[in-house]
C-alpha cells in the first residue's frame, strides 16, 4: 500500500490506485475541490514534496497552462491516482480559504 506524507500529520496508507484528493480528505485534511474532481478549477492543487505522481494527462496540463500554473511540482490532486509513496502539501485548505470544500470528487 502506498503511503502519504503530509505536513503536521501521521503516514496516511492508501489503497493503491485511489485519488489523491479523496484519500487526502478521507484522512482529515481539508482539502479544496470546488468543481468536484472535474479539472475545471484548481483548488485542489498540491505541492508534491517527494515521489512520482505519475504523468499528467492533457486536461490537467491545459488548465494548468490556462491559469497561469507552470510550476513543475504542482499538480491537481483530484487527477492523480496514488501508486507510489508521495510527501504532498495541500496548496489551498478549506481553514485558510473559509470556502465549502465543495461537491465530494467521484471514486
Amino acid at each position: 500500500m502506498p503511503t502519504i506524507l503530509v505536513d503536521g500529520r501521521g503516514p496516511i496508507e492508501v489503497e493503491e490506485g485511489t485519488k489523491l484528493v479523496l484519500a487526502l480528505e478521507d484522512n482529515g485534511v481539508d482539502i479544496l475541490h470546488r468543481c468536484g474532481g472535474n479539472v475545471r478549477c484548481t483548488t485542489c492543487r498540491v505541492e508534491i514534496l517527494e515521489g512520482d505522481a505519475g504523468s499528467m494527462e492533457a486536461p490537467e496540463a491545459e488548465l494548468l497552462e490556462k491559469k497561469g500554473i507552470s510550476e513543475p511540482n504542482i499538480r491537481l490532486s483530484c487527477q492523480i491516482r496514488v501508486h507510489n509513496d508521495l510527501k504532498v502539501k495541500p496548496v489551498m485548505t478549506v481553514s485558510e480559504s473559509g470556502l465549502d470544500a465543495g461537491k465530494r470528487p467521484e471514486e
